[in-house]
Parts: C-alpha cells; sequence; structure tokens
C-alpha cells in the first residue's frame, strides 16, 4: 500500500493525497461507506460503484464473524468474492461493538469475553483471535483490536485502557507479521490512537502508534457522545503528532459539519453510519441543509429533492414523492433515501478535494458548514 500527498491547502492541515492498495486507488479525503453485514443497507453493489462511486467500503468484524461466520467467508475466497465488491474493503477489529456491549461482555488483559446478541452464545475476542479473523475476512485495511471507552470517562480509567490498547497493539501486530496474506493481495493493519478526551493521553498514544511506523493510522474513541469541539480538539492533538505522510482515519465520523472540520485539521479518511441510517428515518442530508422528509411542509413539494448533487434520484424525483413512499413503508422509499444520502457525502468529499486542489477550501468549508447544519 502506498499513499501519496498531491496538494496541501496553505491556511489549514487540509490536503489531498492517494491511496494505493491492490484492489484499487483511493482519493483523499474520502468517506466509506458503512457495510457492516456484508452489505451497505439497501444499496446494490453496482449502485455504490456506479451512482454513489465509492471507492472503499467497510465491514465489520464482530458481525461477520457471527453471521455468516468465517468459515463461509473464507470458503467464498474471502469477503471481496464473498459479496461481489472488486474494489478496496476496511474492517474495523471488533472493538466499537465490545464498548457497544458494556452489559453482555468482560474485559481482561487477555481480550475479551461477550455473548452474542443474536442467541447469547459465549465468544472470546483477542488481539490474536480479532487479526486471524480479518486475515480470513481480507480487507485491504485492518484495525489492530482496541478499546473504546465512553464519554464521560474518568481519567485514571481512559490512561489504564490507552496503555492496555497500545499492549494489544504489540501483539496484533506480532501476529500480523508472523502470519500469511490468506489471499494474493496484501492487507496492512492500522494501529488505533486513543486516549479520551484528555489531551496528554492523545499525545502520548498518538506518539506510542508512530513508533510502530505503520502504513496508515486511526483515530478512535471520539464521537462516542462528547461535544464536537472537544471531537475537533482530541483530532488537532494527534494529527500534529502522526506522521505527516501516512493516511490518518477517523473513526466513526461524523455529520457533514464534522468531515468538513476534521478535513481541515489533517483527516483523510472518514467512516459513519449516518447517512445510512437516517435515511431509512427519513433525515436527508442536502447541499442546501437538512431535510426531515416526514414532515406535513413536503407533503405538495415538487421540487428534486437536490438538483445540486449528481445523482438521478435526487435530480429526477420530487420531496413530495419521497415523502410519500416512507409515509407508506414502501422499501423504494428507503433505499432512495440512502442512495441520495451516500451520494451527497460522497459528492461533499469531492467537492472538498477540488477546493483543496483549487486553493480556496477554507472560505468554501466555512460556507458549506453553515449551510449542511441549517435545518430546513
Amino acid at each position: 500500500m502506498n499513499f501519496t500527498i498531491e496538494k496541501k491547502c496553505e491556511n489549514s492541515q487540509a490536503r489531498t493525497g492517494k491511496l494505493q492498495t491492490d484492489h484499487g486507488e483511493i482519493e483523499t479525503p474520502i468517506f466509506m461507506p458503512v457495510g457492516t453485514q456484508g452489505t451497505v443497507k439497501g444499496i446494490y453493489q453496482s449502485q455504490l460503484k456506479n451512482d454513489i462511486k465509492a471507492q472503499i467500503i467497510l465491514g465489520n468484524t464482530y458481525h461477520l464473524y457471527l453471521r455468516p461466520g468465517i468459515d463461509l467467508i473464507e470458503k467464498a475466497g474471502g469477503l471481496h468474492k464473498f459479496i461481489g465488491w472488486d474494489g478496496p474493503i476496511l474492517t474495523d477489529s471488533g472493538g466499537y461493538q465490545v464498548y457497544s456491549l458494556s452489559n453482555m461482555r468482560k474485559i481482561t488483559e487477555e481480550g475479551v469475553s461477550f455473548k452474542s446478541h443474536i442467541d447469547g452464545s459465549k465468544h472470546v475476542l483477542s488481539p490474536e483471535i480479532a487479526t486471524d479473523i480479518q486475515r480470513v475476512i481480507g480487507a485491504d485495511i485492518i484495525m489492530a483490536f482496541d478499546e473504546c471507552t465512553p464519554y464521560p470517562c474518568e481519567y485514571e480509567y481512559a490512561k489504564r485502557s490507552m496503555n492496555m490498547t497500545h499492549r494489544w497493539l504489540k501483539r496484533c501486530l506480532d501476529r500480523f507479521h508472523s502470519t500469511d496474506h490468506n489471499y494474493d493481495y496484501f492487507q496492512t493493519l492500522a494501529p488505533i490512537v486513543q486516549g479520551s478526551t484528555y489531551t496528554d493521553l492523545r499525545k502520548d498514544s498518538a506518539k506510542a502508534c508512530s513508533d510502530h511506523e505503520a502504513l496508515i493510522y486511526a483515530i478512535g474513541g471520539l464521537s462516542v457522545g462528547e461535544p464536537a469541539e472537544e471531537m475537533y480538539e482530541m483530532t488537532e492533538v494527534v494529527t500534529a503528532i502522526l506522521p505527516i505522510r501516512k493516511p490518518r482515519y477517523l473513526m466513526g465520523v461524523g455529520t457533514p459539519a464534522n468531515l468538513l472540520e476534521c478535513i481541515a485539521l489533517g483527516i483523510d479518511m472518514f467512516d459513519c453510519v449516518m447517512p445510512t441510517r437516517n435515511a431509512r428515518h427519513g433525515l436527508l442530508f442536502t447541499s442546501e441543509g437538512i431535510i426531515n422528509i416526514k414532515n406535513a411542509k413536503w407533503k405538495e413539494d415538487l421540487s428534486p429533492i437536490d438538483k445540486n448533487i449528481n445523482c438521478y434520484t435526487s435530480n429526477n424525483h420530487t420531496k413530495a414523492y419521497l415523502r410519500h413512499l416512507i409515509h407508506t413503508n414502501e422499501m423504494l422509499g428507503l433505499q432512495m433515501a440512502t442512495l441520495h444520502n451516500l451520494t451527497f457525502y460522497l459528492e461533499l468529499m469531492e467537492m472538498a478535494r477540488e477546493k483543496i486542489r483549487e486553493g480556496c477550501f477554507l472560505k468554501w468549508k466555512t460556507e458549506m458548514v453553515k449551510k449542511v447544519q441549517t435545518r430546513l
């Protein structure tokens, strides 16, 4: 894997780049649609590639391990072949799901024992097991096993957790480097910076992760309930330390405004369930602001959903029609809303890249942040 920085913003840390993987090239900054269980909900792979123009998607280690199981994925030849996606894939390690199962798991130095949310069966994830599972899944970029701390989090707990995450990182790397690729392409493992919202811990973690000289670095433990300003502050602290010539991935972030602000802080890659999850609840992100399509004000609105983005659904169907579909529980309505939101996110990233190249990113960002936060 190789990352090349193409253009830097003069007045911020924003930059454009190209990340080369064996499954294709990724232009950064980029948003990665989340395909938790081997699918970006409601969207065909052909739509992801041709309409949304997704360059990389995510899979979830915890969910894929439970269903359909890694034996079947391995038999299929890896996740790419199992789901029919020939572009790059990134998998998380299961650490975030462990965080979300707070009443169904136990964390020790060895790893995490937990009960399946599906049937209550007992399982164990350790740094070695999480690495082995991701080897079988076969993502191009895999994550180190970590503990994601909640917000708020006491300082001493955050410090103990961070130090354990660093020890787990060493075990992940040892396992990764002592095993072979399962398939005929290259995989790389990303360390994850933790430390909650404590500046000294974030600095320590960023330095500890940087010492491992990885090809890509991730920032975890943010967007878990903390105010946006604290997320930005911690992101800025970390990006100032991580190697400048390696891509930075901010995990689980976020709103369109979050993405734009964090691009200015030097982030290259994002993922979040927000565009797909919100779409299923009728919440649309548009070039003029946020729309709750369920509201009565759109009942007779025959204007396009969003004429400013390059999406057949957004240009050729009206707000009134989409509202009708959502209110009658038609599957097409959920698909259309999802297609629209993901296209908006990917085109927002494309516009950000263009503005960085043109040298006017900060002015454009300031204007766009105001727009994308407006409730229409």
